[in-house]
């Protein structure tokens, strides 16, 4: 049985910026146990100020081996030094057998969870769309409750995991490098079209040169891809994490979108957001029911058997699992 939650005291804790208690505080929105789901939706009414801008939220992903852990702790350091307190939440992949994950992204930035003005929260992917753990967006509430002003959301960089992260945060900064393809490649998967913020990175050494002419090549597709459009065209620049040049440059530009956002435009996309969320938040509660159906688990088994022997087609066994359900209901 869950130990009840002193809800009250998390609360304190999180508004003090106590560290304790902000790991408490995700781990209880992450959490998926009925009690716990009840407090963490207490905590968040709590600790939630609804159409605040206080905070900035940036995305950042790309390509595996891109560098976007390094990018992340060169960006972070630099931030806190200027006086931000800097949430960083970076999503794992999980195995999809076990469900477990590897949370190494703490350990590939020793220098920033080091730093007493950074908070790194490593989150396992597993059972969410695209590697977005359904908490992130909570999550982000309790570290803004936290006291920290800029939020970075490191995603797995596959499948959805882009257009998931885009849609929950106020810019979106996409990695790349010079010799993946990417530049045309990700315009024609859309990936590119959703971002805000362009950066080939490793842009050093022999690289130096092809770097360049990447980012004269992307830029100019964006340009094409944007023609006759008023919507902000992304801004394409190269970077170094690891020599730590042109950082300071990607977060000039996130800032710059920010700005052209304006107020107005930063709490129309945050509403939209919400709104999204709040349909992400019914399509999970009613999986959740869906699976603790009593009609559904005495069926369950057998439907499974049926589909994988070739007896029942996919769409009927469907049928008979909403129907199982529906008549829980009446």
């Amino acid at each position: 049985m869950a130990r009840p939650v002193d809800v009250p005291a998390l609360v304190a804790g999180v508004r003090d910026g106590r560290r304790a208690a902000v790991a408490r505080a995700i781990t209880l929105v992450e959490s998926t146990l009925p009690a716990h789901r009840a407090a963490a939706r207490e905590l968040l009414e709590a600790v939630a100020v609804p159409g605040s801008l206080s905070s900035t939220r940036v995305g950042i992903s790309g390509v595996p081996g891109v560098g976007k852990s390094t990018f992340i702790e060169a960006l972070g350091t630099r931030l806190t030094a200027q006086g931000h307190r800097v949430g960083v939440l970076a999503v794992d992949p999980s195995s999809v057998r076990s469900g477990g994950s590897v949370l190494g992204d703490k350990t590939r930035m020793l220098k920033l969870a080091a730093d007493p003005h950074a908070y790194i929260r490593p989150s396992p992917a597993a059972g969410t769309l695209g590697g977005v753990a359904r908490a992130t967006t909570q999550a982000m509430l309790v570290l803004e409750a936290a006291g920290y002003d800029v939020v970075l959301v490191e995603t797995v960089g596959v499948g959805q995991s882009e257009v998931t992260v885009a849609g929950m945060v106020d810019t979106f900064c996409f990695l790349t490098l010079a010799r993946t393809g990417d530049q045309l490649q990700g315009i024609k998967k859309g990936i590119l079209e959703i971002a805000d913020v362009i950066a080939v990175n490793k842009a050093d050494g022999e690289l130096l040169g092809e770097s360049r002419g990447a980012a004269r090549e992307l830029s100019g597709a964006l340009r094409m891809v944007y023609r006759g459009s008023e919507r902000w065209i992304p801004p394409v620049l190269t970077c170094s994490a690891l020599e730590e040049s042109g950082v300071d440059e990607v977060w000039a530009e996130i800032a710059r979108h920010r700005d052209h956002l304006g107020p107005e435009g930063l709490t129309h996309k945050r509403a939209g957001q919400q709104l999204d969320f709040m349909w992400a938040l019914v399509r999970d509660e009613l999986s959740e029911r869906l699976r603790r159906s009593p009609g559904v688990t005495a069926i369950r088994d057998e439907v499974r058997a049926a589909v994988l022997a070739g007896q029942l087609a996919a769409p009927l066994a469907a049928d008979r699992i909403l129907a199982a359900y529906d008549a829980d209901q009446r």
